[in-house]
């Protein structure tokens, strides 16, 4: 039985908190181009953390930036605009329980990728957490081929944003990681939204957009990537991932106390599950 590890669980468990709670910030800013608003986010807190870094960033080695590239074009970018084009298709609900499986995913691909076998109480503690998560999530919308297509593919990248990190942290760190993924993923997105957009990519942002952005970019992408890959460096893949069922959980309270959804029994019940598979899942 591994030990419990009070502090990755914490920083891995405040950093999800903080991207389930982006759901309310993004609403806020889905009049803004796609592309060119993501490319902002990422290029923001990028900036912040080079700026808190005063200029101590450890450099990459040549062979690892393959790797960082990588992490941003699948974890980063790839992942946002596979999961705005699911969303263009299906509906939302549907879309978040396939993403929910992330915990299942990370239980098996972690230990998968270490050349060991996989725990069998995390992978189960993570069937109860990605069940949890459905409950809270799921709505009885429709979910079309294509749709199911481009949410496997935004699980895909979600887990690329992990487990692409694991062998980068020991020697760039959570803050060193975190910087150049967003750096790397501003740069691709701005490519991307000057290539299809053009000078339409980026506008003047209304006092609402402005500060949903800077919320973005400065707490659910400068502080939560720096605790998320904190955590996972201190708990592992298989253990960390299991904290994922906490996206759906935040965003469904953060929805509830901002007004614009309720909270029924089933949702409720979700939440407890999710818990409680979080709960077993430290324990083995």
């Amino acid at each position: 039985m591994r030990r419990f590890d009070g502090l990755g669980a914490m920083q891995a468990a405040t950093a999800m908190t903080l991207v389930g709670s982006s759901v309310a910030a993004s609403s806020l800013v889905t009049r803004y181009p796609i592309l060119g608003g993501q490319a902002a986010r990422y290029g923001l807190g990028a900036a912040v953390l080079a700026v808190l870094a005063r200029g101590k960033l450890p450099r990459p080695r040549r062979s690892q930036v393959p790797r960082l590239l990588a992490l941003a074009g699948t974890g980063l970018a790839g992942f946002n605009v596979l999961l705005i084009a699911a969303l263009r298709t299906s509906d939302p609900g549907s879309v978040g329980v396939i993403i929910g499986c992330l915990p299942v995913v990370m239980a098996v691909l972690g230990p998968a990728l270490a050349a060991r076998a996989p725990t069998g109480r995390v992978v189960a503690a993570a069937v109860v957490v990605s069940a949890g998560a459905a409950f809270v999530q799921w709505s009885g919308g429709s979910l079309p081929a294509v749709g199911l297509s481009l949410a496997f593919g935004a699980l895909a990248c979600e887990a690329a944003f992990s487990v692409l990190a694991v062998p980068l942290l020991a020697s760039l760190g959570p803050v060193g990681v975190s910087t150049y993924a967003c750096a790397a993923a501003a740069a691709m997105l701005l490519a991307g939204a000057l290539g299809v957009e053009g000078t339409g990519a980026f506008r003047f942002p209304s006092s609402r957009e402005a500060e949903a952005f800077a919320y973005l970019g400065l707490v659910v992408t400068a502080l939560a990537f720096v605790l998320w890959y904190s955590g996972l460096r201190r708990l592992g893949v298989e253990r960390a991932g299991l904290f994922a069922g906490l996206v759906p959980v935040a965003a469904l309270l953060t929805a509830a106390a901002v007004g614009t959804t309720t909270l029924s029994l089933a949702r409720l019940a979700g939440v407890v599950v999710v818990g409680a598979g979080v709960t077993i899942g430290m324990k083995s």
